[in-house]
């Protein structure tokens, strides 16, 4: 068996059975990056000399039977908007494209503590605005399952990693479903959890009021153990929960008996894919077998969600990406004087999607139209979080398609907007409630592509949407299959 399909946990099994060590894990990642990359493009910066070092001083730990943490000696990718101390973080912006930062991100602290070997840093939509790793400023990231096609965005560079196992696993951000549909395009776990439940500290920013990091893995239960290594409280996070974080692996017990699983009706839209509806409905049929309640429910406001959606998110994103002016880091234009210098810069250094969003935001938040736009847009995102509120007093989950199609064509969106941005249709409302969600495959379409099912949960609750993925996981064979690269 190649070493770098080995899934987190088994790694990790082997790794402290001595049976395996760090370096041949870590060049057995890198040889398959050596293989696969140039067809699968999901690396923006590769750090195989420190992964080397790290997977040495991970070795000596191991010998010493010290630090025995599931991620010790582990390889794992970093989407490229985590501030990385020493190592480039460019946002896949020309603004930053040769940044280098002076201090690691929370979460790339708490993994280096736990011992994983950082492979490099992957490729993403520029500043995490879009769904298809398209708008990348170097250049877009191939689906290992077919390379005509997309990976899902934002995270698609650690997405389609982890599927072609270029990593063993990675770690990525959601603002609008962009851990969560990625993971569903390319076949493999991907978990948003709770606004608040990981820290954002040293993370790129987008729409501070969503954006949230979390783990893309193989399986469930690396999702698990991954979560485990980057929740919990920061000071340094104002935005960051001081909650007990449980022990995540000990929920994974496969019990679901007389869980109430709401299916609300407004995710099966007319226009969703109908192999996706099958794949996901013959899904939730199967978690009725395990003994799970599943009931019809209602969330009436999600027809606004993407409308709500970008308006707050541009709005945030306007306010965001005013410190790249080229004065104090990044890029900066020729110029003549200072006003020509921020335009110049700006200019040059933001990709088409990045200053529409910045237009769209500055728009929505210009005086004459706030109220109009943004304060009446804030009210309805309290809504579809009451929708919300609402149904979890009779259910314990909810069940629906991660996505409405499965990875579409590269090029067959980019000129319209509008339609990709209907990508996370299924995603965008847990972002504004601020909930936790998961998405595993649950099937394939006529054409061989990765069907994705999200399980949304209580605010903080990650522990049973986990459960349930797991469940339904061990039922099925879905998660074994690997692309043929």
């Amino acid at each position: 068996m190649n070493l770098s399909a080995l899934t987190l946990h088994e790694a990790s099994k082997r790794l402290r059975s001595r049976e395996l060590s760090s370096q041949e894990l870590t060049e057995a990642v890198f040889q398959r990056i050596s293989e696969a990359e140039e067809k699968v493009q999901s690396y923006l910066t590769l750090c195989k000399d420190s992964a080397l070092e790290q997977a040495k001083r991970a070795d000596a730990l191991l010998k010493a039977g010290a630090n025995l943490n599931p991620l010790l000696g582990i390889p794992i990718a970093v989407k490229d908007n985590f501030l990385t101390l020493g190592i480039k973080t460019t946002c896949a912006s020309k603004i930053l494209d040769d940044f280098i930062p002076p201090y690691d991100a929370t979460v790339v602290k708490n993994i280096r503590a736990a011992g994983a070997v950082i492979t490099g840093k992957t490729n993403l939509d520029e500043f995490a605005m879009g769904s298809s790793t398209e708008n990348s400023a170097f250049f877009p990231t191939r689906n290992p399952w077919d390379a005509t096609r997309v990976p899902g965005g934002s995270s698609g560079g650690s997405a389609a990693a982890v599927a072609a196992d270029e990593c063993i696993a990675s770690l990525g951000t959601d603002t609008g479903g962009s851990i969560r549909q990625p993971a569903a395009c390319c076949g493999i776990v991907g978990l948003k959890p709770t606004y608040g439940r990981v820290s954002r500290y040293g993370i790129i920013a987008f729409a501070s009021s969503m954006d949230q990091v979390g783990p893309l893995t193989k399986n469930v239960e690396d999702c698990a153990l991954v979560l485990q290594a980057i929740a919990g409280h920061d000071p340094r996070d104002s935005t960051s929960a001081d909650k007990f974080v449980p022990t995540y692996a000990a929920a994974l017990t496969s019990d679901i008996k007389a869980l109430r699983l709401g299916i609300p009706k407004e995710y099966f839209t007319s226009g969703m894919q109908p192999e996706v509806a099958n794949a996901v409905r013959q899904a939730i049929s199967q978690l009725a077998q395990h003994g799970a309640i599943v009931e019809e429910i209602s969330l009436p406001h999600t027809e606004y969600a993407v409308a709500v959606y970008y308006i707050v998110a541009t709005a945030e994103a306007s306010s965001n990406l005013a410190r790249y002016d080229g004065m104090r880091y990044g890029y900066r234009a020729p110029a003549r004087d200072l006003a020509e210098s921020y335009m110049l810069s700006r200019e040059a250094g933001f990709g088409t999607e990045v200053k529409r969003r910045i237009i769209l935001g500055t728009y929505v938040l210009s005086a004459g139209y706030y109220d109009a736009y943004y304060l009446k847009a804030q009210k309805v995102r309290a809504l579809i979080k009451r929708d919300f509120d609402e149904a979890f007093k009779t259910c314990d989950a909810i069940i629906t398609p991660t996505a409405p199609t499965t990875a579409f064509k590269i090029g067959e969106k980019i000129q319209d907007p509008l339609q990709m941005y209907l990508s996370d249709l299924c995603t965008i409302s847990v972002n504004l409630a601020g909930l936790p969600a998961l998405s595993l495959p649950c099937g394939f379409d006529s054409q061989g592509l990765p069907v994705g099912i999200q399980m949304i949960g209580k605010h903080f609750d990650e522990s049973t949407i986990l459960n349930i993925a797991y469940a339904y996981e061990q039922s099925t064979k879905w998660h074994k299959q690997k692309p043929k690269l």
